[in-house]
Parts: structure tokens; sequence; C-alpha cells
């Protein structure tokens, strides 16, 4: 592909690794490609049910035959980059480190950087991003000045077959007898069986086992289930996940990037740390409540999954509870929020058109945006188009839509003249946008055109005191704190951009 919009994903996939990076980096890919770019995975390592899964997705794989992070590992991956013209590569490993970082910049390439952990001494990446709940800015204090961060669960990239469920709602019945049990792609060490063994034990749970296809105990697996003289149904290389996770009512699982997606379809779950890297998600997820850290898998004990697992079941307030602090946290949006990064220098703008109408409806009543609204009632859809109408014959208003690279809308600028020269300004950003720097570009841009192509020399912005966000975002994008002043009953702050 020689477009410039294709992906390079430098990631592997083993036994011993697990499939996690590949499925994350498969979720970026899949926004990648709703947004009309297409992808390469190049990779040293690749398991058959993961080639098989890429094939699938129309991803060609490049393979690599070199140790992984080497320095032929490099020079193999920026030959692929530069016969494909990447507009981004994307590195996914442990085994990738500052020094391979600085060589894929030092080539001139735009670079995502995957991270846990903070594992690199240093990093010089256009972006790094850590989905993981425990990501804080201080695991990359040494960094480029120029590294921008996309830090926390609001990033959790989901694959492209949960958005159907993003309106979908969980109930929480008296009992929990529906149990998940879901190990990740490989399970080495063969947790699921000693799980299933403590499940087993309890007698009355209705069990449903993942078992990745990359998991090398599968025979080993079948026979026991075979033997154990109970009904057990076994998934292998599961294609429904969503499905999977939603009619669960509990689950035990490895505290891996599947954790995301039982936040996000809200299903309480007691985690079992499978590998270091684990070791932080286990940890802010049971700190937060939303799962039980049972801690790592050679040391939990058969009894001690069987006691939670059914002191779990038997309270429904708790997975109540735990379901809504999930859902919270993951929302699904993530891989397009990280597309949006990717797209952020890109963006253009346009004046509003018929078609907008329910967009404009859909993005007013965001509760985010109720909320450091003036007036913070929603909005009935017949309202909304009486007063889009008006607007659009209203010579005294210009509503300005922001596209991302893709052409997608990423958010509008409403300009109303309050005078011969000058304007109140109204903006909202696209929910899936937001913390990733676009509102001040996208009153910069809003601004820009005013002065340029409407003639005005003073645009005035009026932000609820307590709006942090908001005036940080007017701040950066060139306007100035002129006084308090009160709007509809409430304090905000007054601020003024001038055309010179």
């Amino acid at each position: 592909m020689t477009d410039g919009r294709s992906l390079l994903v430098r990631c592997d996939a083993s036994v011993a690794i697990g499939t996690g990076h590949a499925m994350r980096c498969l979720a970026l890919t899949q926004a990648w490609q709703d947004s009309g770019g297409g992808a390469v995975f190049a990779m040293a390592e690749a398991t058959p049910a993961v080639e098989q899964r890429l094939q699938r997705e129309e991803v060609k794989v490049a393979q690599l035959k070199v140790e992984s992070g080497s320095s032929d590992d490099l020079q193999q991956t920026l030959a692929v980059t530069r016969e494909m013209q990447a507009a981004w590569v994307v590195v996914d490993g442990y085994c990738f480190d500052t020094d391979y970082q600085a060589a894929l910049k030092q080539a001139g390439l735009k670079v995502l950087f995957i991270d846990d952990n903070g594992h690199a001494e240093h990093y010089s990446a256009d972006l790094v991003l850590n989905q993981n709940a425990h990501a804080r800015d201080k695991l990359y204090a040494s960094r480029d000045a120029s590294t921008r961060l996309l830090l926390g669960p609001r990033f959790a990239m989901l694959r492209r077959e949960f958005k159907p469920w993003r309106e979908w709602k969980r109930e929480t019945p008296a009992l929990g007898r529906n149990v998940l049990v879901t190990m990740g792609g490989s399970d080495p060490d063969n947790v699921t069986q000693r799980v299933v063994e403590a499940i087993l034990s309890e007698g009355d749970f209705e069990t449903t086992i993942i078992a990745g296809g990359s998991n090398p105990h599968l025979a080993s697996l079948r026979e026991f289930l075979s033997n154990s003289g109970r009904v057990v149904r076994l998934v292998e290389n599961a294609a429904n996940m969503p499905e999977l996770i939603a009619s669960a009512d509990v689950a035990v699982a490895g505290a891996g990037t599947t954790s995301w997606e039982m936040c996000f379809l809200g299903l309480p779950a007691l985690l079992i740390v499978l590998a270091d890297n684990q070791q932080g998600i286990a940890d802010e997820l049971g700190k937060q409540e939303i799962m039980v850290d049972l801690g790592r898998g050679s040391e939990v004990s058969r009894s001690t999954i069987a006691r939670q697992l059914r002191r779990l079941a038997e309270s429904s307030a708790v997975r109540r509870e735990m379901s809504r602090r999930g859902h919270d946290l993951v929302d699904g949006l993530g891989a397009e929020r990280v597309v949006s990064a990717l797209n952020r220098e890109e963006l253009s703008i346009r004046l509003v058109e018929e078609g907008d109408c329910k967009l404009l409806w859909e993005w007013a009543n965001d509760p985010v945006v109720r909320s450091w609204s003036f007036s913070s009632e929603s909005i009935p859809w017949s309202d909304h188009v009486k007063w889009f109408r008006r607007k659009l014959q209203d010579g005294n208003c210009r509503i300005l839509v922001a596209l991302d690279a893709a052409a997608v809308p990423a958010g509008q600028v409403r300009l109303d003249k309050g005078g011969a020269c000058e304007a109140d300004v109204d903006i909202t950003v696209d929910a899936r946008l937001r913390g990733l720097g676009y509102a001040s570009r996208v009153i910069d841009l809003a601004a820009n055109w005013a002065f340029a192509k409407w003639g005005l020399m003073r645009l005035n912005a009026f932000v609820k005191a307590e709006n942090v966000v908001s005036a940080k975002a007017f701040e950066r994008a060139g306007f100035m704190r002129a006084e308090t002043v009160t709007v509809k009953g409430q304090s905000a702050i007054h601020y003024v951009r001038t055309s010179k």
C-alpha cells in the first residue's frame, strides 16, 4: 500500500509472549481501516491462530527472520516501512527499547509506541500509549519534549466486534450462575484447568471456557472435560467474544487485555495474574473495586478460587456496583481516540450542512456537554430541528464543522454575532476526542476562519468558572481572560481573542 494512509505494525505473538500485543494492535488496525487506511503487520513470531485472524481481517503479514528488537529487526522493519510508505509505525512489545524508538525517529518516521509499564529508559516516539488503569505520567518522566502521552483506559482499544454493544445494558441476577473462564490467547501454564477444577468443586455453576487458538494445552483440556462427568462448554478460538462476555454473570480471567473487554460489558471478574505485565492491571482494578485480584496464577489455590467465586456469585449488590464501575472506566471508544490522535495534525474545517442536523443534536445532548452548558436540560429533537433551521437562515450566525484526516466530523464551533465585528463562540468536541488536545485546535481553526473569511475583529467566549478543561482550551487557542461575569445566574469567565 502506497497511499500514505497505511500503518506498519511491529509486534509479535507466541505461546510464551501471548497474543495480547497482537490483539490490541488488531483493534487499532480495525479502527484505522474504518477511517479509510490500511495496515501491514511485521512479525518475527506469530501463532497460526493470529495469522489466520489477521488474514480474515485483510491485514497482510510481513515475516521477519530476525531476533526481535535486534539491529537486524530494525533494518528489516525500516525496509518494510519504506516499501509501503507508511504514515505511522506502531511498535508494541517489551523487547523494543530506547534505541529502537530513536532509530525509527532518526529515519524520519512517525512512531506510536504502545507500552504497559514504562520499560524503556527514555521515550522519543511521537505518541506513547498506555491503556492501563495504572498508567501515570511519572512512568514517562524521561521523554522528548515533543512526545505526547495517551494514558488510561479511555484509550483501551477494543476490536470492531464490540462496537455494536456500546448501548447494551447488563442485567444483574440475584444469583450469578453463569461463569466464564478465559486465560488469554495462550495460557502456557494451563491455569484454565485448575480454575475449572475449582468451579466444578462448587457443583452448581454453568461454566463456559474460552480457550485461545494459541493454547498449547487444548488436547489435554478436552480430555479433562470429557472425563469430568460434568457439562462444561468449551469454546476454542472464540469469534464471538462480546456475546460470551455478555451472557456470563461472573468471570474468572487472566488480568490481560480481556480485562478491558469485561469492563466495557460490565462483567465482574476474579482476576489471576499470569505474567509480570499483568500485575499492575490486577492491582489497580482491585484497588478501584472493579475486579477482584486473586494474585499470581502460580500461587492462587483452588479453594481460594472457589471461595471467592461463591462470595461474588451470591452478592448481586457487589456485582452490580463492580459492573457500573467497569463500564464507567471503559466506554469502547479507545481505538477511535488513538486513531484520532494519529490524525490530529490534519484537521480541516467547513461550514455546516443540512445533513449535520442530527450530529449536532447528538453532540449537544452528550451528558458531559450538558453538564458544562449554562442550560443543562436535554434538548428534544423537535426543538433542535427548529433551532437548526433558524440558525442556517440567520445571517448573524455561522456554524463550522471540524473534520479529521479521514473527513470524519471531530467537533463544531458556532459563531453568533453580537455586533458588527465581534461574535460569541460556542464549541463542542466529539466524545471520542476529549483529552487529545483537539478543542484548542478546533477553536483556533474557527477563530482564524472568523477573522479571515467573515471579517470579524473580536471573539468572546464564556466558560463556567469551574470548567477548567474548557478554560485551558481557550487559553491555548490564544484567548485572554478578561473578567468574571454572570451568565444565566451562573459565574462565568469571559475570554477574548482579537484579530491583532
